[in-house]
């Protein structure tokens, strides 16, 4: 069995896999320093989702060019290809900077009941640790197998007795269902914890963050062709990316 099969039918079984050595300790230096300026910049301070308070960074393409290799990275994207087909887009690429006393995020999944699909999932999620993982400095917690249980979280009342924390390196990068109850650890250490979340929808979906939005007309040349196809951006910056009729539109000058 190849790590390709290895991981896809880890995600078959238990909603997740983790894949180590996806970046190299340049690539995390590089792409820590990027957020840490991006989060003096335009970081969201005190945000909170479902309990857990965080820096929030939002839609990394916009704010550095050096985001870019995490889009379309030749060892993560075959397997989100292999459940959302190559026709997937980038929902949305942000940060969480996870402060020291910050504390639990509660289980919840990403995807609302109307769309669970327990055969064919329409979002999957990607987590790029920049600083290693571990359970005291916290990290994203999975409930293995939840992807399955046709809830969107706990049903009220269930106790959450199994639940999958990592333990890893800096640059390794965890993947997984979106439907899969999931929340952000506490972190118990005097460090932040940096990490980058990249998610991928189905093609019918929209952007939760739409990468047009704010991008630098003088980045775009840096963008390879695969990468403006998961952004939408074959056809410039701008264009009416909502939807995929535009496609069949000529295309829009950026302005």
């Amino acid at each position: 069995m190849t790590p390709l099969d290895q991981a896809i039918n880890e995600i078959d079984v238990y909603g997740f896999t983790l894949v180590p050595d996806v970046l190299t300790p340049e690539q995390i230096g590089t792409l820590k320093n990027a957020l840490i300026q991006s989060a003096e910049r335009k970081g969201e301070d005190g945000f909170e989702n479902r309990g857990g308070a965080s820096m929030l960074v939002r839609n990394l393409p916009t704010l550095d060019p050096a985001f870019f290799q995490v889009i379309d990275h030749p060892v993560i994207l075959p397997l989100l290809e292999h459940f959302l087909a190559q026709s997937l887009i980038l929902g949305s690429l942000s940060a969480r900077i996870v402060r020291p006393g910050d504390g639990l995020q509660n289980f919840h999944s990403d995807i609302p009941g109307h769309m669970l699909n327990p055969l064919s999932p329409v979002m999957m999620n990607t987590v790029w640790p920049l600083v290693d993982f571990n359970p005291k400095i916290g990290g994203t917690r999975i409930v293995p197998g939840s992807h399955k249980s046709g809830h969107d979280g706990p049903p009220e009342g269930f106790d959450v007795q199994h639940v999958f924390q990592p333990t890893c390196k800096a640059g390794s990068v965890l993947i997984f269902n979106g439907q899969c109850w999931h929340a952000g650890g506490a972190n118990d250490t005097a460090d932040n914890r940096y990490a980058v979340f990249a998610h991928y929808r189905k093609s019918m979906l929209m952007f939760q963050l739409d990468p047009h939005d704010n991008f630098p007309d003088e980045w775009f040349e840096q963008l390879n062709p695969r990468q403006r196809e998961l952004l939408r951006m074959q056809q410039g910056l701008r264009a009416l990316h909502a939807a995929d009729e535009h496609f069949a539109q000529p295309a829009k000058q950026s302005k």
